[in-house]
């Protein structure tokens, strides 16, 4: 796994496997997953990722269980 970050576009990018090509990609909100001809999740993109990371820091701190928000563009 590796992950990256582009500031510029606010992108977090977890690369799930190091090999493979993309056939297609689903986006749910400011997620967007990557597949390849079998279906395997080979790339997500959390777009707005600050404000993703945000909540989530936020929610941990909190130590309860909440939803985290989406961030549709």
């Amino acid at each position: 796994m590796k992950i990256s970050y582009d500031r510029e576009e606010d992108i977090l990018m977890i690369e799930m496997k190091d090999k493979g090509t993309i056939d297609h990609a689903e986006q749910t909100d400011s997620f967007i997953m990557h597949y390849d001809l079998d279906g395997e999740v080979l790339l997500i993109e959390i777009l707005d990722a600050s404000e993703f990371l945000s909540s989530l820091i936020k929610a941990t701190i909190r130590g309860k269980e909440q939803e985290i928000s989406s961030f549709a563009r």
